[in-house]
């Protein structure tokens, strides 16, 4: 178990962790922990939040921050994954074609244009996200994105039948990681539910309605889940989640 958890911020976080070594049996329960990423993400996003306030800081300086933060945890593996199905869908070709362009390590102009959109916009919804409940409610968030892509990696059919998800979803343990995830994601909606319910409650519709649309999308470009559909998923159900928790104080 020990092994899986250090193989899940290895592959997951730049957080320094000690080496294992990279064979299945040490990834038997990773993506089980993977919401775990999250919550470091989420935790530093509040405490970040918290410092804010205590140093006067204004709402544009916590927003620059936790744009800030994901990225030095992950080291943006999952903007990466955005990015990449950003071009591939964006080029309207057939599915094999669009799983070549997701294996491609360059960047297109679409997920250029793309990506700074989404960043900011990202900004900008963070700078309303000032309020503690507001911001708890997103840092939970983080937890729930994480632990719905480790269902969708798991439960849902693969693009490919090799790559990096399916090093961690083919040795997993199914039930014990399934029982894993389950857990997060209702601690996480828990924890939002309790920090502000309505936008809780908001924001979990959101990352549902986001999990629909992702798979169907993905099922009809991809054939299934990958990687890069993974990190794609999470980019846009954590802005979802951000999205209906900041437009939910104002109505």
């Amino acid at each position: 178990m020990l092994r899986s958890l250090l193989s899940a911020f290895l592959m997951y976080s730049r957080i320094p962790v000690p080496q294992v070594e990279w064979k299945e049996e040490n990834r038997r329960y990773s993506l089980g922990f993977f919401p775990l990423v999250g919550a470091v993400i989420g935790g530093l996003v509040f405490l970040w939040r918290l410092l804010c306030g205590n140093i006067s800081a204004g709402p544009w300086i916590f927003a620059a921050g936790a744009v800030l933060i994901p990225v030095l945890v992950t080291g943006g593996i999952h903007l990466d994954g955005f990015c990449d199905v950003t071009d591939a869908k964006a080029s309207y070709g057939d599915r094999e074609k669009k799983l070549e362009i997701m294996a491609d390590p360059h960047i297109g102009s679409f997920a250029v244009i793309h990506l700074g959109l989404y960043l900011i916009i990202q900004t900008i919804l963070f700078a309303h996200a000032y309020a503690l409940r507001t911001a708890a409610v997103i840092s939970c968030g983080y937890v729930l994105s994480r632990g719905l892509s480790g269902m969708c990696a798991v439960l849902c059919r693969a693009a490919r039948k090799e790559g990096t998800l399916q090093s961690f979803v083919r040795p997993s343990h199914r039930r014990a990681t399934l029982s894993m995830l389950l857990f997060f994601i209702i601690a996480s909606a828990a924890g939002m539910a309790a920090a502000d319910l309505i936008a809780g409650l908001a924001a979990l519709i959101c990352a549902a309605l986001t999990v629909i649309y992702c798979r169907r999308s993905a099922y009809k470009s991809f054939g299934g889940f990958s990687g890069d559909v993974c990190g794609w998923f999470m980019q846009l159900c954590e802005i979802s989640i951000l999205a209906a928790a900041v437009l939910s104080a104002y109505i």
